[in-house]
């Protein structure tokens, strides 16, 4: 399936685009939160259903890549892309979701939770 079906059937499948107008919009540019460091909010959090996969964006570059927190086997601050989201898929075939109930948090506190609820080390 090439991507542009597979982006479609996903977005099928979740009901909801993971990137809305109004979230582009409100996602600051990249190194805008530089000066806050680890206070800086992370404005959307999506996640892969019936996995410990959660990537919580602070910074988007209004195209494709984004700047955050990624908790996947371990946590990590990194770049990924919507591209990646929007066609990635968990093992039974559910697609990636953008968490429509998140309240923005900071990415310290987001880190601390994660890993106080001990999922990660």
């Amino acid at each position: 399936m090439n991507y542009t079906k597979r982006k479609q059937e996903n977005q099928r499948l979740r009901g909801h685009q993971l990137l809305t107008q109004e979230l582009r919009l409100a996602l600051p540019p990249m190194y805008a939160g530089e000066a806050q460091g680890l206070a800086a909010p992370a404005l959307v959090k999506f996640f892969l259903p019936m996995t410990k996969w959660y990537s919580f964006a602070s910074e988007f570059d209004g195209a494709d890549t984004f700047f955050g927190l990624v908790a996947g086997d371990y946590i990590e601050y990194g770049y990924f892309s919507l591209s990646e989201l929007e066609v990635a898929r968990n093992r039974w075939g559910l697609p990636v979701e953008r968490d429509c109930y998140y309240k923005p948090q900071p990415l310290r506190v987001i880190e601390k939770e994660l890993r106080r609820i001990g999922v990660y080390q």
